[in-house]
């Protein structure tokens, strides 16, 4: 994981730059600069709207005191893809839209809670295959979670 991240880091500006002089030469350099400050700015507009949409169903959801999981979920798509809308770029801003807007927004986070399930089920069986059941480790349903040290 560390080294997609780091390649995500170095790659991402790179593809950014790449496609900003492609559609600086096909429209312009100030058209270009035009349209990446009004990206900008249409996406501050709807993280804000946004935001405070998903801020206020979280409270909704605290008070009445139901677990916040769905909301939880859409204030940290709306904070990521507030980021990545406010960061310089095309493709930064077309994953910061799809977090970002209402219609989009139950896609990537159906998407994204699939991918942690399939890494919740790989670690689980990496974690059974590392500490067996029976054999007096951590996976020894006798002792209470606990292992060889007791409740």
């Amino acid at each position: 994981m560390p080294l997609v991240l780091v390649l995500a880091f170095l790659l991402i500006p790179v593809v950014e730059i790449y496609t900003i002089i492609q559609v600086g030469q096909v429209i312009g350099a100030w058209p270009t600069v035009a349209l990446l400050l009004a990206e900008s700015l249409l996406g501050g507009w709807i993280v804000r709207r946004e935001g405070r949409r998903a801020w206020r169903a979280l409270q909704e959801t605290f008070q009445r005191g139901t677990v916040p999981d769905r909301e939880l979920a859409d204030a940290a798509l709306v904070l990521v893809g507030g980021v990545l809308l406010l960061t310089p770029g095309f493709v930064t801003d077309v994953f910061g839209f799809l977090f970002v807007l209402p219609f989009t927004r139950p896609l990537v986070r159906r998407a994204l809670s699939g991918y942690a399930a399939r890494r919740m089920r790989t670690a689980e069986a990496r974690v059974a295959t590392m500490f067996p059941p029976g054999l007096g480790g951590l996976g020894d349903a006798g002792d209470g979670g606990f292992g060889p040290f007791g409740p």
